[in-house]
């Protein structure tokens, strides 16, 4: 089975994360939470404290098939500035493993030039972070090894089509189905 990991900044957008987490455990997809700083105590933009499973120098990034970018600010701004998850975002593209954002987030993956000749959507508003992406306004983009979308309202369509990438479109048509989501 897959394994996964959701990295959590203080000012994380709390439903585009936590929606991915409980979706994917739902699946039986194996996914870590991991802080980027150095306690698993992290607050959300909406002041909601959740506490992540690791830190993320207690991890091995290159051990998970997908990494994850839950959005919000200033979430996605301390996510950008964290050179160690960075570092690993560029090495698991050069792997050519799977990157999925949400929000604002993809725009980490466009600033640091993975985005080049992709298929890509993110927050309205924050398009011009999208560089050198081909920037689509639906509610899920899939292009490769990338999976972006818009923002909370999306985050089930989001989390769905991770689901559909581990476990194929019957698997997610399922879940939705289950959770009572009209894809």
């Amino acid at each position: 089975m897959a394994k996964t990991v959701l990295f959590l900044a203080n000012g994380f957008e709390e439903i585009e994360a936590l929606t991915v987490v409980d979706l994917l455990r739902r699946q039986g997809i194996e996914i870590t939470t991991a802080s980027i700083t150095d306690s698993v105590e992290v607050t959300g933009s909406h002041n909601i404290t959740v506490k992540a499973d690791t830190v993320l120098d207690k991890i091995d990034t290159g051990s998970f098939d997908m990494l994850i970018l839950p959005g919000g600010q200033p979430g996605t701004t301390n996510l950008g500035n964290c050179k160690k998850l960075t570092d690993a975002i560029i090495k698991h593209n050069d792997a050519g493993k799977d990157l999925a954002a949400i929000c604002a987030a993809p725009t980490v993956y466009g600033k640091l030039g993975l985005l080049q000749g992709k298929r890509a959507c993110c927050y309205p508003e924050c398009e011009e972070g999208l560089l050198g992406a081909d920037v689509q306004t639906t509610e899920v983009t899939v292009d490769g090894n990338f999976i972006t979308s818009r923002g909370m309202g999306t985050a089930i369509p989001f989390g769905l089509a991770i689901i559909e990438r581990f476990c194929g479109k019957a698997a997610a048509d399922d879940m939705a189905k289950k959770i009572v989501f009209n894809k």
